[in-house]
């Protein structure tokens, strides 16, 4: 995929709802991975043209695993001009070493989320770029059926009243494949996770289930998206959310 078919999609995710205002000072959350990668390059070349100004910085948190190398990824932000901090963290020594989780992501998520709103406070960032794409909608919608017995998703947009921050999500309009041809494409630094849980998360057995479901029922995926955006799920239908503030 070309970066103007990436940017065609990222733009109108951008302009549906509402996602980035004048001024905005947005960092964009760098795991290393594909998805992340690909958002920091639209993004930044979004800002070349996008008719409201915006600041654009990265940032990773470092969860202290010993062999996660971020070099490239480093390269990668100077060649874009983007001021790059990586965070540094004890994270996976509280997950792994000290409380010994049966399920880790679960507070691992929690911590990495809080020190990455810290870090975008001092960087004097407004905003947060997620790279959650058009699968990730699906799937965490699956999830939430599955375990928790509600029909559930994050929002393009949310807003975090404790941490006056906002969390933007410019990719859900692309598929993971999408993703995977844009990184091959362009060989972006995608750097593995050196996480010992991935690969082995309820996520990834709904990311397995979704590709059986799509194998027999061709379409699914954007049929279950779409739902999502006609649903009452808050923030997925911007008009609907504001009339119900009148």
């Amino acid at each position: 995929m070309k970066l103007q078919q990436v940017l065609s999609r990222v733009r109108k995710a951008v302009d549906d709802y509402n996602m980035i205002e004048e001024n905005d000072c947005i960092a964009v959350g760098i795991s290393g991975g594909k998805d992340s990668l690909t958002l920091l390059h639209a993004l930044s070349a979004l800002r070349q043209f996008y008719p409201k100004h915006f600041t654009l910085k990265a940032i990773t948190i470092d969860l202290g695993f010993k062999n996660m190398d971020l070099d490239a990824v480093i390269r990668l932000c100077k060649e874009l001009n983007i001021e790059y901090r990586i965070e540094k963290t004890d994270i996976s020594q509280i997950v792994f070493d000290e409380r010994q989780e049966s399920n880790p992501c679960s507070l691992c998520s929690k911590l990495r989320k809080g020190a990455l709103n810290n870090a975008v406070i001092e960087m004097g960032c407004n905003k947060v770029a997620y790279a959650h794409h058009k699968d990730d909608v699906v799937e965490t919608m699956l999830l939430s059926l599955l375990y928790e017995g509600r029909f559930h998703t994050f929002s393009p947009v949310t807003y975090l009243d404790r941490s006056n921050i906002t969390i933007i999500r410019p990719l859900i309009y692309m598929h993971e494949a999408d993703v995977k041809g844009f990184v091959r494409r362009y060989d972006l630094p995608v750097v593995k996770s050196p996480c010992p849980a991935d690969g082995n998360t309820k996520r990834e057995y709904v990311h397995l289930l979704m590709k059986e479901l799509i194998k027999d029922n061709p379409g699914a995926k954007n049929r279950m998206f779409t739902a999502i955006k006609d649903s009452s799920i808050k923030g997925w239908r911007p008009d609907k959310d504001n009339e119900a503030h009148y």
